[in-house]
């Protein structure tokens, strides 16, 4: 308990940080309490693929017999997807495929978060390797929004999102590609921050400049998002794209918006929701110009780079198990058949394009505001997205439009949710490479000031 009636696991990670430093309560209390909320929530939600609570007990007692805490996360629990490696921990990428696979080493953002404290307390549900709508698989599944259970929380770290919004973990890890962080975010009410590609290194992608790809972090509100990414944030020799350092120079924040970058399918009822959003930023971050660059090939770059890179990482796999997949991860490798190395190469140049004119862009603005997805949540009866407004959609990829385009660019990205009447909706706050630190500090005036924060959903307030 924190005090009063009010439960350990309603703590938010900065303040449970600082209660676990200065020895006012054990790493072990802390990870009972969200175990205990785990063992009530969890037959709601289906949120984890597993719980690691013998290991994260074991973790705690450890740490407790320290004579000084270890690090900013010292026995604070943080829930990591099930598409990264953990020591010890069962780690199946969502397939049944990998059910009992048992990794003997941990990636470099789980080494981290351990080096600095932190507690693995489970492994959240994802659909298989990543690819999918809705976050089910095989083996578990689907996972249940907190604020409807009959709506989806959002592919593919969608089992984080609703671990975070409920208490299960005060941090959770992600990864995102095409919008699987901000998107699960969105529809669950809270914040994250896909960070710009290498701030988290991956030394062991086989595509090592390859940039589409990222780790990423959700938790209820700005702050415990900065403190987890510091935790997994820093170089890496390996990484070829993780040698930069922070770019951000401290000024003043212009801020604009684009509710579609021109391009993008995006629902009536997120553009009113949009729409909304921005008058309330208006009124706490000044005027703010409605631009975007010129997006007209972006999705058709996007469908190929990843369509090429899908094929090429798991063809072999479709080859071999092909049955054993998920309709989607099928769907998704086929999509990469007959891809020149011409049209490849021609959607590199693309991206590059793209890249160059929203650099441009950002010469007149620091910061630019989006909707963190272009629908709303849906049923998870329903599966993948094929229509919007009624209109049948060319692929199952275009309702990520609004994501995908920041994919494309890499530019680092704060969500945080808009509360207001109906589902849970967030925004994207877009800025450029390297100043996750001016995203932080406009999240946390947002917060204070525009009340973009998260709220408990209905019957989960504890």
């Amino acid at each position: 308990m924190t005090g009063g009636d009010t439960p350990l696991w309603r703590e938010g990670a900065v303040a449970l940080a600082a209660r676990l430093a200065r020895r006012e309560l054990s790493a072990r209390e802390a990870v009972e309490a969200h175990l205990s909320r785990i063992a009530a929530a969890e037959p709601a939600l289906s949120a984890f693929l597993t719980v690691a609570a013998d290991e994260a007990l074991a973790r705690a007692d450890a740490l407790d017999a320290l004579p000084s805490p270890v690090g900013p996360l010292h026995g604070v629990p943080v829930a990591v997807k099930d598409l990264t490696d953990t020591a010890g921990i069962r780690t199946t990428y969502g397939s049944a495929l990998y059910a009992d696979h048992v990794p003997a080493d941990s990636d470099i953002a789980v080494a981290r978060i351990e080096a600095a404290g932190g507690i693995v307390i489970g492994k959240t549900n994802t659909p298989e390797f990543g690819f999918g709508a809705i976050c089910r698989n095989r083996l578990y599944g689907p996972t249940r929004n907190p604020a409807d259970p009959n709506l989806t929380s959002g592919g593919s770290s969608g089992g984080s999102a609703a671990a975070v919004a409920v208490g299960m973990a005060p941090l959770a890890h992600g990864t995102d590609y095409g919008g699987s962080v901000r998107i699960p975010a969105s529809f669950c009410g809270i914040a994250s921050i896909r960070p710009t590609p290498g701030l988290i290194p991956a030394p062991g992608r086989a595509l090592g400049w390859d940039t589409l790809a990222t780790h990423g972090v959700l938790a209820r509100d700005t702050a415990d998002c900065a403190l987890l990414l510091s935790a997994m944030a820093g170089s890496d020799l390996r990484d070829p794209t993780s040698l930069f350092g922070d770019r951000d120079s401290g000024s003043e924040t212009r801020v604009g918006a684009t509710a579609d970058f021109g391009v993008a399918t995006v629902s009536h009822a997120v553009r009113e929701r949009f729409a909304e959003a921005v008058d309330r930023l208006e009124r706490v971050a000044g005027p703010m110009a409605r631009r975007h660059p010129d997006c007209g090939d972006a999705m058709a770059t996007f469908r190929t780079l990843r369509a090429a890179q899908t094929r090429h990482a798991f063809g072999p796999m479709l080859a071999k198990h092909g049955e054993a997949l998920t309709d989607t991860i099928r769907w998704n490798i086929e999509a990469g058949a007959g891809i020149t190395a011409d049209a490849y190469l021609e959607a590199q140049a693309a991206r590059t394009a793209l890249y160059r004119r929203f650099v441009a862009l950002f010469g007149e603005i620091d910061v630019l505001a989006a909707p963190a997805c272009g629908v709303l949540p849906w049923p998870n009866q329903d599966g993948e997205v094929t229509v919007i407004d009624g209109q049948p959609v060319g692929s199952i990829l275009d309702y990520l439009g609004v994501t995908a385009i920041v994919t494309l660019i890499g530019f680092p990205v704060l969500t945080l949710p808009v509360a207001g009447d109906g589902l849970p909706f967030g925004i994207q706050l877009i800025a450029r490479p390297g100043e996750e630190r001016r995203l932080i500090r406009l999240g946390l005036m947002l917060e204070r000031e525009a009340g973009f924060a998260h709220r408990w959903p209905a019957g989960w307030a504890g």
